[in-house]
């Protein structure tokens, strides 16, 4: 990594993407193992499980962010809060184990990359796609499962959601489907009618 040291006057924007893609290809690389190891055990649901409260965790814990990648906590002290974790959300002793060698290599910090990488690969081997969906209220139940219906009848595959809530958005829905954006915010409608006025005006 020398030339992220010598930048220069972009150093900040490079830095930060370079340290992003430096935090994805490490995550791949314990994902890919992870992954092959749960796939070899016949332990991809359990993975699934472990991964989903990983993820919802990390999520919903400003405290587990903080333990992951604040320098403050030594690699003693983050072994032993994720053992502690591992145990507290009965995680499977593949994914525990794994969770106590990223802690001994200094390495917890990919761990939102890491959790991504192995709900897409899980995605990927079940025939299903990840929608990533934005509302301004948490779905129902019953909305969640009309809302894969209807994705699933749109790309013609299982869908799965990961769901998160933003309020700004007022109502409506942001769903991600791979590359494809649909917005149906009534934020994004106001922002067009604003648009469309200022053409006007």
């Amino acid at each position: 990594m020398p030339h992220a040291a010598i930048q220069g006057s972009n150093f900040g924007r490079d830095d930060v993407s370079e340290s992003a893609s430096i935090s994805s290809g490490i995550a791949a690389r314990y994902a890919t193992a992870l992954f092959e190891l749960a796939k070899e055990s016949k332990g991809l649901k359990a993975l699934e499980g472990d991964i989903d409260a990983l993820d919802a965790a990390l999520n919903s814990s400003a405290d587990l962010k903080a333990l992951i990648s604040s320098p403050v906590y030594s690699r003693e002290d983050q072994a032993k809060a994720v053992a502690a974790i591992a145990v507290k959300m009965g995680l499977s002793a593949l994914s525990a184990n794994t969770l106590a060698l990223m802690a001994s290599k200094r390495r917890l910090f990919v761990l939102p990359h890491l959790t991504r990488t192995v709900q897409e690969m899980i995605s990927a081997e079940k025939g299903e796609v990840t929608a990533e969906v934005t509302s301004a209220v948490k779905l129902s139940a019953a909305q969640a499962k009309e809302l894969a219906a209807t994705l699933k009848a749109r790309v013609g595959k299982d869908v799965k959601l990961k769901t998160a809530v933003d309020e700004s958005l007022i109502g409506g829905l942001v769903v991600k489907l791979g590359s494809t954006m649909i917005d149906t915010s009534i934020k994004a409608k106001l922002a067009a009618l604003q648009n469309a006025m200022k053409e006007v005006g």
